[in-house]
Parts: C-alpha cells; structure tokens; sequence
C-alpha cells in the first residue's frame, strides 16, 4: 500500500507536494533486487517504490525489502505487461509521478531525483534518461548498438524527433502519461513504441543524459541472437504506432 510517512520533497507547479511512484519490473532478478530498492529507499525514502515480479521462478519476490510493495504477476507476461501493470497501480493511488527503473541494477537510484526534478521543473510529460545524449563512449555490443542505431533513425524519420536512447528504460512520466499507459500499453516493445505514440499525441518528451551501469546479474529481456528478429519487428510495430489511436479516452 502507499505509504504516507515521510513528505515528498518533489512538489508540482501549484506548489503541492508531488506523490511519487518507482515501479521496477522484475523477472529473476533475486541477485539484484533487494539491492536496487535499498538504494532507492536510501536516496529517496519518500518515494514509494512498487515491484511488479513478471513470474519469476527464482524467487526474486522474497528478496525485496518490506518496506516496498510487491505484485506477483501469475506467469511470466513480458516487459509491457509488467509495466502497465505498475501504471495501473499509480493510476488508482493517484500518484503524481511514475518513475521506471529496471530490477536489474542498471539505473542508478541517486539518478532517479535529477530525472524527477527535470519532469517537474520543465512541465514535461515524459523525461527519458540517456545513456548516449552526451555520452558516446557508452558501452554495448555492437549488435545492439547497431540496432539502436537503426532505431533511432527510424524514430526521427516517422515523427521528426532524435531521440538519442530510444530504447532506455530509465524513464519519468507525468499524470497524463500514467492515464495513457493505464489505459493501454504496448506489450512487445514498448520503448521505442511510445514515443512514437506520446509524439502522436503532442506529448512533451526530454531526455536528460544519465549515468547507467553494466548488468552484472540476471539475463536480458532481449538476447544477442534475437537482435536482428528484435530490430525487424519494432520497426514494424513503430510502423503501425505511427497510425495507431491507443488511447481515445483523451479525446472525450
């Protein structure tokens, strides 16, 4: 349940305290999750923190921390299911901000209150953290790398937009965005997929240059050998996104 013992130091335009939400999705992560939410209880113990444990088979529930809350999803549903289902949490407790951060170690917890303070200082609706805004020696393997690359090319011609990291987790959103993604996520990938989406509907996107860790425990959602196979389907599916109308609500 979210908690209300310790005021937010993050505050919204009227000057209201602004609630917060971390949402870490997690699928066999029990050798890196208890120490990614410590630090995030550490740098920001304000800040609510929900694990959606994806059906992991290692456990991975039993090593978060109490004072995080915890949703076991039934069987693994992928990435997209997972986060929606977090969206879905912050949407019915009202949270202000939903902040993204991987199970896996990769994003640092004393980077999430700068991505927070961007969202919230410069009216943003989503603020997405960068591995390679100004840092070009961030290192990947060259199939990724590549496919990033393609990507992000890809992105710009559709929309206009460079996004420099279209594929970076490590993303902040506002209420309006949590209403979208309440509403509907895309499963399959849905990095590179709603920013195209948000473009679509005039959304105001940032990225701010983040520091990221090398994933030292646990497998990627994405192996090597599903790189190229990865590449061809988001390329269509951004396709179809470029003419999808996910979320009509917001049109009422």
């Amino acid at each position: 349940m979210p908690s209300t013992l310790n005021p937010s130091r993050f505050t919204l335009a009227d000057s209201t305290p602004a609630r917060c939400l971390v949402i870490v999705p997690a699928y066999n992560e029990s050798g890196a999750i208890a120490s990614v939410v410590t630090g995030l209880h550490e740098h920001l113990p304000q800040v609510d923190i929900v694990v959606i444990d994806d059906g992991s088979v290692d456990r991975t529930h039993q090593h978060v921390p109490a004072y995080a809350t915890v949703i076991r999803l039934p069987f693994n549903l992928g990435i997209g299911a997972a986060m929606q289902t977090g969206y879905k949490y912050a949407e019915y407790y009202s949270y202000d901000v939903a902040v993204q951060v991987d199970g896996d170690g990769q994003h640092p917890p004393a980077e999430v209150a700068r991505l927070i303070d961007y969202l919230l200082e410069n009216d943003c609706d989503l603020v997405v953290g960068s591995r390679f805004k100004e840092n070009i020696n961030y290192q990947q393997a060259p199939l990724r790398m590549l496919a990033i690359q393609l990507m992000r090319r890809w992105i710009q011609l559709l929309t206009g937009r460079r996004f420099s990291d279209c594929t970076s987790g490590f993303r902040v959103a506002n209420r309006k965005v949590i209403d979208c993604y309440a509403h509907w996520y895309p499963s399959d990938y849905p990095e590179p997929e709603v920013l195209v989406l948000l473009t679509n509907e005039k959304m105001r996107i940032e990225e701010v240059q983040v520091h990221m860790e090398q994933r030292n425990t646990g497998q990627t959602s994405i192996p090597f050998f599903r790189g190229i196979f990865y590449v061809i389907k988001v390329v269509i599916a951004v396709l179809l996104d470029k003419m999808r109308d996910p979320w009509p609500h917001r049109k009422h």
